[in-house]
């Protein structure tokens, strides 16, 4: 959410950071709102005052015993109340009006982004891991837990319809342990706050992270005002909306593992089988309150803990750094961390870690208190993937399988299985 004033003061720059989204320039039509709505602003402050000058005249009108003008000015304040409704009417449009156009912008990139149209223009900064060669032909993750007869997309459908799915047995306890491996490395090592927040989530959260009103499409609605949360962004961030810190509270890290819930309003035709594109799955979300000095820093910090997750269970991957025309409407910059595949034979993004600088926290109205300064400053907001659970059991089930068909379980996991070393079809 940006600030008129700053937009006014900065037009050229607000304009250069959208041209390098490859949007048109907005800042004329964005400062011409704005002029109405001090106009609308004005007309109703003129006529407050003359409502109480001529109040005030009516009585000095009625003490010199000149009923004439005393008439006049009770006709003139009479007038006066009968446009208000009118003149109000007025500035709520107008605010009305600014407000809807600042809140459909997306947030502007740093210098440090490189200019793009899309994915194809992002750029690779580094890679971790060598692929495993296979002396077989490997599989998709679906054909695998097909052929272990644990995962079900067939009775899925039949209860939800598509981009659902059934896992059963140690692919159910896969997916789960995967969740507690994550938190507890990113409570236990990275320290992280775990937090176990609601699901469920009113217009004003959506709207403070920017899910809201541009992406409605993308949301699942819950009925009476509530939406299912896409990521535990949502409700971790907001926990911070409407309220002053201080600054020896910086940073708070925040991390939890939720199901969350997406519309894929965009995604048809895209990865239609299997458990990349999901309407339900489950995440352990990264989320990092700071100051603005540290938040930079917090990204490359964020993204690595999110790298040590892959890193720990052995999972090849690269990072790349989103470009002007790929990165999310909320974002400053990205990294995506990208995990072989070995059964597509590619690169999938597994986990997006975002700088979102002051964006979110003006949405919630979000600030702290700075320790050598008087007056309140926004918070920075990132987020993180930290990473997608579902994409990470499709990463080990690709990456651990055998020619048989069965799954090596890695290293990291096989406490949270009960000390189980191979996932393999029960005969």
């Amino acid at each position: 959410m940006y600030d008129i004033k700053w937009i006014r003061e900065n037009a050229e720059l607000f304009d250069n950071g959208r041209k390098r989204r490859g949007l048109e320039p907005l800042s004329a039509q964005l400062l011409a709102f704005d002029d109405a709505r001090r106009a609308a602003i004005t007309q109703l402050q003129v006529a407050q005052e003359r409502r109480n000058a001529a109040s005030r005249e009516i009585g000095a009108a009625m003490k010199a015993g000149d009923s004439t003008k005393a008439e006049a000015l009770k006709a003139e304040v009479a007038q006066i109340k009968e446009n208000w409704p009118a003149l109000e009417e007025a500035e709520r449009y107008a605010v009305a009006e600014l407000d809807a156009a600042l809140a459909a912008i997306p947030n502007t990139p740093l210098d440090a982004v490189p200019d793009g149209a899309d994915e194809n223009d992002n750029v690779e900064v580094s890679r971790w891991g060598e692929p495993r060669k296979f002396d077989f032909t490997p599989k998709e993750h679906f054909e695998i837990g097909e052929g272990l007869g644990l995962m079900d997309f067939e009775t899925a459908a039949k209860l939800s319809g598509a981009r659902f799915v059934v896992n059963k047995g140690p692919l159910a306890r896969l997916e789960r342990a995967l969740a507690q491996f994550m938190l507890d490395l990113h409570t236990g090592a990275h320290g992280y706050m775990e937090v176990n927040p609601p699901l469920l989530v009113r217009d004003d959260a959506m709207f403070g992270t920017a899910q809201l009103p541009k992406f409605r499409e993308d949301q699942f609605a819950a009925g009476d005002g509530y939406w299912l949360i896409p990521t535990a962004e949502v409700p971790l961030t907001n926990l911070v909306r409407e309220s002053i810190l201080d600054e020896a509270q910086l940073p708070i890290r925040m991390t939890a593992g939720t199901y969350c819930f997406r519309a894929e309003a965009g995604a048809a035709g895209k990865d239609t089988r299997g458990m990349i594109r999901q309407h339900q799955f489950y995440k352990v979300e990264l989320v990092s309150i700071t100051t603005p000095e540290q938040s930079l820093e917090e990204h490359e910090r964020m993204t690595g803990c999110a790298e040590r997750v892959l890193q720990t269970l052995g999972l090849p991957y690269r990072k790349v750094v989103l470009c002007t025309g790929d990165m999310g409407f909320a974002s400053q910059k990205t990294y995506d961390l990208e995990v072989w595949l070995p059964g597509q034979g590619k690169y999938r993004e597994i986990s997006s870690c975002s700088v979102c600088g002051d964006f979110q926290a003006r949405r919630m109205g979000a600030r702290y208190r700075p320790a050598e300064s008087k007056g309140p400053r926004f918070v920075h907001t990132l987020n993180g993937s930290g990473v997608a659970v579902g994409r990470a059991m499709v990463a080990v089930l690709e990456n651990y399988q055998e020619a048989d068909g069965s799954v090596t379980i890695p290293q990291a996991l096989r406490p949270y299985m009960g000390g189980m070393e191979r996932i393999a079809r029960s005969s």
